[in-house]
């Protein structure tokens, strides 16, 4: 992650989840908060519900895969916490890479809406 580092401490996702704003979907929770610098935190979790620790650390590393990829498309300056539902155990790369895009876009944290608009 080229301009991103990683939310680690407890303290700073619960500043994201009380101070911040949230929309959902059927697969993904996006909590996002200004922080104040030129750089974007991002933060994921994935609860045990979903799975046991390969599951878990699968979908983590699809959700980093795909923020990573498209990270040049959002704004800076943002505390982002990415939440894991349950039925988002056995989905696919592109679900995953959609659903986060379109959470992106509900929050009006993309620099160009139209031009990562991704159709299920």
């Amino acid at each position: 992650m080229k301009f991103s580092e990683s939310l680690k401490k407890n303290q700073d996702f619960q500043n994201v989840y009380h101070n911040g704003r949230s929309f959902a979907n059927r697969y993904l929770v996006m909590y996002v908060r200004k922080n104040g610098t030129e750089y974007n935190r991002l933060g994921i979790s994935v609860s045990k519900k979903v799975g046991n620790s390969v599951v878990r650390h699968h979908l983590t590393r699809l959700i980093r895969e795909v923020y990573r990829l498209h990270e040049d498309t959002f704004n800076n300056g943002l505390d982002v916490v990415v939440i894991a539902r349950v039925s988002a155990k056995d989905i696919s790369y592109h679900q995953v890479e959609s659903s986060l895009l379109h959470l992106a876009n509900l929050h009006h944290i993309v620099k160009n809406e139209k031009t990562i608009c991704i159709p299920d």
